[in-house]
């Protein structure tokens, strides 16, 4: 395609934390311009943020509604291609919906709606529309992810018995919702976040990275959900025991009051002939636990093509000891949807390479994912069947 695909995105502004890590991604490959935005819900940020990301002035806009309408109705080679949507989650399904309807493909952070029957609603749409969703589950953009799920996939492994899948932040604490804390604010207040806390928003990860990687789906789950921060709402801390559809056992840990934590995501995968270890504070390594051999230490690298799956190299953008990170694989993401979407424009096939990208059925996982948590933690039956 002779052009760059067009853009807007609908929250994001000044006042946020993951609108500018989105514009980065996006712009990274040079696939990709922003074109318009609703940036906020304040008229005066809006206006703000728009100006300060050198948009047009007639491509402001002061809500999601009136960006759409007025995108729809400009000509072919004005109007964007898609939308990013990077609201808090309870304002992510109408703005989905009604740019779906105006025939507009779909970025949107995690989780993908509210509800889980909003989630199959999108899904529906995706279906009737042929449009592309494309969901933002950032950690499954890492090469050696990527590189962990083909080994996998290729049975190097064996058939998968184990899986472990921890998610520990400490950035709640305190009560820090109630300290002035926007972030903190929303992400704990029902109305906005949703019915859990720390599961809807770290725990689907853990849960996303566990199926990815393995290419396998819960099946059951027994869950234990704490507020262990009096005053809070929504659960800061869970731990999650998971079965498999090939009978695999799991285990899932997700918590925002791990003091002193970051975001320490780690994953381990363990089969007949050996295991993989991948941790998100050293990206770029990949640990092959042999049964019968040293451990192997792979390294993520371009230049890798004899020892690493094309999934991998495909999605590495320096040769090896040149460190890629949280930005790059957000960035994989795009590429991958962009190139998609590029190829569907212009009636070519996609490489399967590039077909690697979360979709409206990693969303609908994700929401059965916390209701069916929610709903273990306050039955007395140990184990609940993963219903979607």
């Amino acid at each position: 395609m002779k052009r760059k695909l067009r853009y807007g995105m609908i929250g994001g502004g000044k006042d946020a934390f993951i609108g500018a890590i989105h514009r980065i991604a996006a712009n990274m490959d040079g696939l990709i311009e922003l074109c318009c935005g609703a940036l906020s819900i304040n008229p005066d940020i809006a206006v703000d943020s728009g100006r300060s990301l050198f948009l047009d002035e007639d491509r402001i806009y002061l809500n999601y509604e009136e960006m759409i309408k007025k995108e729809s109705q400009l000509p072919a080679d004005k109007r964007i291609d898609f939308v990013t949507i990077v609201t808090p989650n309870f304002a992510h399904f109408a703005p989905a919906m009604m740019a779906l309807d105006h025939g507009f493909n779909v970025v949107i952070e995690k989780p993908i709606a509210f509800t889980l029957d909003e989630a199959k609603q999108l899904k529906q749409k995706v279906e009737e529309t042929g449009l592309i969703l494309c969901l933002t589950h950032t950690y499954s953009g890492y090469p050696m992810v990527k590189q962990a799920r083909a080994m996998v996939h290729d049975g190097v492994l064996g058939k998968i018995r184990k899986v472990w899948v921890e998610y520990p932040q400490g950035w709640l604490s305190k009560l820090s919702e109630r300290e002035g804390n926007a972030q903190a604010a929303w992400r704990t207040d029902p109305k906005k976040s949703g019915k859990s806390g720390s599961m809807g928003d770290i725990g689907t990860h853990a849960a996303h990275l566990a199926e990815y990687i393995t290419g396998l789906q819960i099946t059951q789950l027994c869950a234990d959900l704490n507020i262990l921060v009096d005053g809070r709402a929504l659960d800061d801390d869970g731990n999650v025991l998971l079965k498999f559809n090939n009978g695999a056992a799991g285990v899932l840990m997700a918590s925002q009051v791990a003091a002193g934590e970051e975001n320490a995501l780690k994953i381990r995968v363990y089969g007949e002939k050996g295991g993989i270890e991948w941790a998100q504070h050293e990206p770029n390594t990949l640990l092959v636990k042999w049964l019968d051999a040293p451990t192997q230490i792979l390294r993520a690298g371009g230049n890798y093509t004899d020892r690493l799956s094309t999934y991998a190299t495909s999605n590495c953008r320096t040769p090896g000891g040149h460190p890629e990170g949280y930005l790059e694989a957000f960035g994989n993401i795009y590429k991958n949807f962009a190139q998609t979407l590029s190829a569907k424009i212009e009636g070519r096939t996609a490489s399967k390479e590039n077909l690697d990208f979360p979709s409206v059925t990693d969303g609908i996982r994700g929401m059965a994912f916390i209701d069916n948590v929610v709903a273990s933690a306050k039955s007395d039956v140990k184990w609940t069947k993963f219903e979607v």
